[in-house]
């Protein structure tokens, strides 16, 4: 959700009126761009572990050239002479990599010929063998977990995650459908169902000489995010054992005794635990985590941070304290003296060192873009995927203060000869001149002197969550156009400190919203080439719901494509699967008080009657964050005012468009509505004159 902020352009006078003039009768000099059907060219890099003695990498390459969604593949890398090995197929699907202590065997998820489920390969990908034929998964919302694989210390064993089905999985797939449970909704990108399945996540583990394979927990809750102990004895793991788990989300760490199968309580809060991890030498435990009374399932407000503790659960402390910024999941340096962590910083993700006994964080990754997977070898080396301004995430490795080395260069060919456009950052005073607001601009390609561009406003999601500057394909594809992008990091996004974050409390289509207006308002004072004619306005979820809401305080734009976006809060909070979102965000419940009215009053489609944008709505048809009841509304609710609107379903699709034809017709017709609504280049007049 994105709180609006009223359109504020400043007095345009007949300076403007005629440098407008000029500038659109010069055409732009087109460029060779992105197109939307490049997207199936594509390849990035998702994992990436190190072997056990540094020499090896294994690697998931996601592929968007197949039907349905993107699919990995997996590779192992010798980084002596840097030659991959694929792990089967081009048709086949694997990933999830574990290598085992010895560095003998690599275990791995997925299909490689006709063996599939938990697999096991030689570093040079022969000897492929089935160890568990049949892994189950379920569609329940469970976000934040951490390892699903974990090699005993003597790599005989291996444990990992499955489901069986709980006591009302019957019930609840019969006809009729019998529903007790609060949670009774899948997660958000399942998008081929609308109900939980049941089934409930629980620790197996297999012996590797024999196959043998023993169920460790059972029970009415789900057990995830494992890690073997350096001992050999436990296991820990991250579960919610709230007696009203479905509508209080709160995992805790517990740890399991391998042999009899006894588990003991780790930490008893009422904030969130993720990712444990064992220190190398057993004595300490590290994790992500939050210190607040709430959290809710689909985001957070407040920005997790790195947490330690001793083995035994005592002395938790919040190591990660030391940097204002969101973190992700920690990982231990192999002598145990530091932990390694992402962390979110305007617009990008930086990889930091963090000594443990205290000293100051160490940068090690801080250019620009973002860091993803990561490992770190026992000689130090650090291998890690980075998301570049010009390319998808790639794979680098970096040995001491020596410059990081880029491994793969998968996009070589379908970049070749394409101009990629810049990306360039600002920042702006907000409308209550409380914060600095930073926005990232990508420059259309073909610019010349002259020449006079449209700027597309997309918005991001969450609302916690950044845009930055790495690469961005619907950007690039705009900017191939000939059209600017600009994000907007309102108040409410993450990697600018917590006060930020938080200052969307209670506040949903508010100043937020003002702060995407004044970052356009900003822009166009500032990149005169800008087109205030042509301008238009779209984003993803959060993105979608202040799309909604901006068209019904401003005409500036001429077109809009709110996408999986919220119109009416009170419908939403009770059809989402994840119902303690708008208690995070405003401090209530919405029964409590009169927030139904505030609600109510802060949604699009209550003050839809001044919406007269041209609209086009875009939503998955089984998407269980953001129902599509939400755009059904707000479309009927358009066509009774007499606006224009067009209403794109896309099936088999959750929360975002995620398949590869789905995500090339989205961008495609998103192109054709904006150029169907702007006017003509140098036969438009001068009306925009928005504050």
């Amino acid at each position: 959700m994105h709180p609006p902020r009223q359109s504020a352009w400043l007095r345009a006078g007949f300076y403007l009126l005629s440098l407008a003039a000029l500038l659109v009768l010069a055409p732009f000099s087109k460029a060779q761009g992105l197109t939307s059907s490049d997207l199936s060219r594509f390849r990035f890099v998702g994992d990436a572990v190190l072997s056990p003695d540094g020499q090896r990498m294994a690697y998931t390459v996601i592929l968007y050239d197949r039907p349905g969604r993107p699919a990995p593949q997996l590779w192992i890398m010798d980084l002596a002479t840097q030659k991959p090995i694929p792990i089967g197929g081009e048709k086949d699907v694997a990933g999830n990599p574990r290598w085992s202590p010895d560095g003998k065997w690599l275990v791995f998820q997925g299909r490689v010929g006709e063996k599939h489920g938990l697999l096991l390969a030689r570093p040079d990908g022969s000897e492929i063998t089935t160890l568990v034929e049949k892994i189950e998964g379920t569609n329940s919302p469970l976000p934040g977990g951490g390892q699903d694989v974990t090699w005993s210390p003597d790599g005989q064993q291996i444990a990992f995650i499955s489901s069986t089905p709980d006591e009302r999985a019957a019930e609840a797939s019969g006809d009729p459908m019998v529903i007790s449970r609060y949670l009774y909704k899948p997660d958000a990108g399942e998008g081929l169902t609308r109900f939980n399945d049941n089934q409930r996540l629980h620790i197996f583990a297999v012996d590797l000489a024999t196959k043998q394979v023993r169920q460790l927990t059972q029970g009415i809750y789900d057990e995830h995010s494992i890690d073997w102990s350096p001992d050999g004895k436990e296991i820990l793991f991250a579960s919610n054992r709230e007696p009203n788990q479905d509508e209080f989300f709160n995992y805790d760490i517990f740890a399991l005794q391998v042999a009899d199968k006894s588990i003991r309580r780790l930490t008893a809060t009422e904030y969130n635990e993720y990712e444990p991890l064992w220190s190398p030498d057993g004595k300490h435990i590290v994790y992500r985590g939050t210190k607040r009374g709430l959290t809710d399932r689909e985001t957070t407000m407040e920005d997790t941070h790195v947490w330690m503790m001793n083995a035994d659960g005592s002395d938790r402390r919040e190591i990660g304290a030391v940097i204002d910024n969101r973190q992700g999941a920690p990982k231990w340096a192999p002598d145990g003296s530091a932990v390694y962590f992402t962390v979110q910083e305007r617009g990008s993700n930086h990889l930091v060192r963090l000594p443990i006994r205290g000293g100051a964080p160490e940068y090690v990754v801080k250019d620009t873009g973002g860091v993803g997977g990561f490992s770190v070898g026992k000689d130090g080396t650090l291998a890690y995927t980075f998301t570049s301004p010009r390319d998808m995430a790639q794979l680098y490795v970096k040995t001491g203060s020596a410059a990081a080395r880029k491994l793969t260069d998968l996009n070589r060919e379908v970049l070749d000869g394409k101009q990629i456009a810049e990306v360039q950052s600002f920042t702006f005073v907000s409308n209550d001149n409380k914060f600095d607001v930073e926005a990232f601009l990508t420059k259309p390609a073909g610019m010349t002197a002259t020449s006079k561009h449209p700027l597309i406003v997309n918005i991001h999601g969450g609302p916690h969550g950044q845009n930055g500057p790495g690469f961005n394909f619907k950007n690039q594809v705009y900017a191939a156009h000939g059209w600017a992008t600009l994000n907007v990091n309102f108040r409410g996004s993450t990697g600018y400190g917590q006060k930020f974050a938080d200052a969307v409390f209670g506040d949903q289509n508010g100043d937020e919203g003002q702060d995407v207006l004044y970052g356009v308002s900003a822009a166009v004072r500032r990149y005169l080439w800008i087109d205030r004619e042509r301008m238009g306005i779209e984003g993803v979820s959060y993105g979608g719901q202040l799309t909604d809401w901006l068209i019904t305080q401003t005409n500036e734009f001429k077109a809009a494509i709110p996408i999986a976006g919220i119109a009416n809060l009170v419908s939403y909070n009770y059809m989402t699967y994840y119902n303690q979102y708008e208690e995070m965000e405003f401090g209530q419940f919405l029964h409590q008080g009169n927030l139904m009215d505030v609600a109510w009053e802060r949604s699009a489609l209550k003050h839809v009657a001044a919406a007269h944008t041209p609209t086009m709505l875009m939503h998955g048809e089984n998407d269980n964050d953001v129902p599509i009841a939400e755009a059904e509304q707000f479309f009927i609710a358009l066509k009774d005012v007499g606006t224009e609107a067009l209403f794109v379903r896309y099936p088999r699709e959750g929360h975002g468009i995620r398949e590869t034809k789905h995500v090339i017709d989205s961008t495609d017709r998103s192109i054709a509505w904006y150029e169907k609504h702007f006017p003509k280049p140098g036969t438009e007049g001068v009306t925009n004159v928005e504050p």
